[in-house]
């Protein structure tokens, strides 16, 4: 169907100084994990970006000397670096869309794990993280040298084939920010002092740039306006308003955030669509220059009312454009069913982090487009004539159903309960987490238009259903239950005296069984189930002792940046936060807890404890279709079954999504004496004649 006219505001082309982007949907540097370490993956993901309809596609971070060195972003150290650069910028124009980089120098954030040299900063300040050691003061040479280093780098940017060259100076985590801060720059020369005197290097690299390459590349500045922590900080309304003003005609583009990334990056719990426009509003008021920004934007109607509203000229967008590569091409053709809409949930923040290729709950081929080959929109068709039973429609079933129809396969899909969803549908109706309906909703409208797949709602598969079904694969996506007994990492084995007191679990919990009076909550899952339970029952009158093994509340959310938020909360919420800490045992009215290192016991009050521990498979008709009558399993028809999703293994939704997409892809989800998927290969050159700095050269398996 044809787009309504008022999207077509979204689709006029804009220019960067010399150069054109064909529309206003501009996907905003983000990291993914890939980098230089797997060039080809992130190539092969940045050119899906740009053939889904993109105008602008821009890198990840990208280090430009080995003196602010992060490992598992890209690098443009030197020419070396050049050749596979080009290979993104390649794949990317194809597809008609312009090609950013985003120019890095990390400063004191980064220990230079690999280079091993010491970090160089605005002034003397202690490195970012856990590693020890102190960045040294730059001295008017180092100066001198970083902008060579970056006007070089912004060269062999070109050469790589960019049209847009960054400078990178936001996120509390770049030289230029630093410099900026009067947090961290303590300087009495010409680059510290006043506003004016700070704001130097950043008016210099910008110039630097525009001489060396701003006849043929845009030049652009992402610049956090507000790093949202009051007088001590950059503030939309104080300095950051004055930076813009103060350079405005300078740059080509404004990218503008707020700092730092925990701020920018908000997960849905904690933010709600275009949440940064507060912020960032003020910027096209004192420059003429196009300002593109970024809010998590799902919705065709937001960002149109910010091209409207005068608040951006380019729709922005990281999280949403790995949900859906293809969204602007999906509003273009008005196909507005069909956006696959970010859950906000930073998965894909998490892996990164991690150190390992990204990934999305919502969009199970990102990070798999070249080494498995996954498109996130096109599927091989049918290459056999199964036909396909699958038990449960959870994340895994659904999208395992979804790919299958996708792919012309004959489906029915079955759960015993009423409402599909499985657990995106009980875990979204638990605090700040209503987004992740958006699991169940998206693939249950694909599903309904689908003439292929038959949905069964309120039908239990059983043994006999599969025997009478005449489906040749069975896939059982019957999900996991959360355990009753304590044992999870720090316990493995049962805590003692559970008989004595009563217990919930997340399960009863998400059933609508709560507990009252005074509840002691055991969290050995570290992610945000535990703490978003604490607060569904402090809302319902429960006095909360929150009690967990890690030295911090959710663990596992520092890599979602989430971590402080989550923690603050359950500081205002709960009676008592108790870090450090297990549950040793229970007994009538008490429970009793032990510090992790010494085991000294404190018995607390408690009329009921809640376990978030671990969850194990519920793999009954699994089990039972394995070790029943294969001879009559065979006359029925059936020639596989498989397990899929948290029936497999449980973990966290994403991995039940890839498990059904990877399902509906091959038909199984065993281990193969085969690597299933191709990878980078370094190929060494041990040759004595090679001269000093020579690196080893990646190759692609074919």
């Amino acid at each position: 169907m044809p787009r309504p006219a008022r999207f077509d505001v979204l689709f006029q082309p804009v220019r960067i100084g010399p150069v054109t982007a064909k529309n206003r949907f501009y996907q905003v540097p983000h990291c993914n994990g890939m980098g230089r370490a797997y060039p080809s993956s992130m190539a092969a993901m940045r050119s899906v970006k740009a053939e889904g309809g993109w105008g602008v596609v821009c890198t990840e971070q990208c280090d430009i000397h080995y003196s602010g060195n992060h490992q598992r972003e890209l690098r443009l150290w030197d020419a070396k670096d050049i050749p596979y650069l080009a290979r993104a910028t390649d794949l990317i124009h194809e597809h008609g869309a312009l090609a950013g980089v985003e120019l890095a120098h990390n400063g004191a954030h980064v220990s230079n794990l690999e280079s091993r040299a010491v970090p160089i900063a605005a002034s003397v300040e202690a490195t970012r993280g856990i590693f020890p050691g102190t960045a040294r003061a730059m001295d008017k040479n180092d100066i001198r040298a970083f902008r060579r280093w970056h006007r070089t780098a912004a060269v062999n940017a070109r050469r790589a084939g960019f049209d847009i060259v960054y400078i990178y100076a936001g996120h509390d985590m770049t030289l230029p920010i630093n410099f900026l801060s009067r947090r961290r720059n303590q300087r009495t020369d010409e680059y510290g002092g006043s506003l004016e005197n700070r704001a130097r290097l950043l008016r210099e690299l910008i110039e630097d740039a525009k001489e060396a390459v701003g006849d043929t590349c845009a030049v652009a500045v992402r610049f956090s306006v507000d790093e949202m922590m009051g007088e001590r900080g950059i503030t939309a309304d104080g300095e950051g308003h004055d930076v813009v003003e103060m350079l405005a005609e300078l740059p080509d583009l404004w990218d503008v955030n707020v700092s730092n990334f925990d701020n920018d990056g908000a997960t849905a719990r904690f933010s709600d669509e275009g949440y940064q426009e507060q912020y960032i509003k003020f910027v096209k008021s004192v420059t003429t220059k196009p300002v593109v920004g970024v809010g998590r934007f799902t919705s065709p109607d937001t960002m149109v009312s910010m091209i409207r509203s005068g608040t951006l000229d380019l729709i922005g967008a990281a999280r949403p454009s790995i949900a859906d590569p293809f969204l602007p091409r999906k509003i273009e053709e008005g196909r507005f069913d069909d956006i696959r809409e970010c859950i906000g949930c930073n998965v894909c923040v998490a892996w990164d982090r991690a150190g390992a290729p990204f990934r999305c709950t919502q969009n199970p081929t990102t990070g798999e487009e070249w080494r498995r080959g996954w498109h996130p929109e096109r599927i091989e068709r049918r290459t056999t004539d199964d036909t396909v039973l699958i038990a449960g429609a959870g994340p895994a079933g659904l999208e395992a159903a979804r790919a299958l129809g996708q792919r012309g396969y004959s489906v029915i899909l079955a759960d015993s309960n009423r409402e599909l969803g499985g657990r995106v549908t009980r875990e979204s109706r638990l605090p700040g987490l209503a987004t992740y309906a958006r699991v169940r909703d998206w693939r249950l409208q694909q599903l309904r238009a689908m003439r292929t797949v038959q949905l069964l709602p309120a039908n239990e598969v059983t043994p006999g259903l599969v025997h009478e079904a005449g489906c040749s694969l069975v896939a059982v996506a019957t999900g996991a239950v959360w355990r009753r007994d304590g044992v999870g990492r720090h316990h493995t084995g049962a805590v003692p005296g559970l008989d004595r007191l009563p217990v919930f679990t997340p399960d009863d919990i998400m059933d609508g069984r709560l507990p009252s009076g005074r509840v002691v909550l055991f969290d050995d899952d570290h992610y945000y189930m535990a703490n978003v339970i604490a607060e569904h029952l402090v809302r319902h009158g429960c006095e909360v002792t929150f009690v967990t093994p890690e030295s911090m509340v959710a663990a596992f959310t520092q890599q979602t940046a989430e971590q402080r938020r989550i923690a603050r909360r359950m500081l205002e919420l709960c009676a008592s936060v108790r870090p450090l800490t297990s549950l040793a045992r229970t007994e009538a009215g008490a429970a009793h807890l032990a510090c992790v290192y010494t085991g000294r016991e404190t018995a607390v009050p408690a009329d009921a404890v809640v376990l978030a521990t671990s969850m194990v498979p519920r793999d009954t008709l699994y089990q039972e279709l394995q070790s029943g009558d294969r001879q009559a399993l065979a006359a029925a028809g059936v020639r596989r079954v498989v397990r899929v999703g948290d029936c497999l293994g449980p973990g966290i939704i994403a991995a039940a999504v890839h498990s059904g997409h990877e399902f509906a892809r091959t038909l199984d989800t065993g281990l193969t004496d085969w690597t299933p998927f191709r990878r980078e290969n370094v190929e060494l050159d041990w040759d004595q004649a090679m001269p000093p700095g020579s690196d080893a050269v990646i190759r692609s398996e074919a």
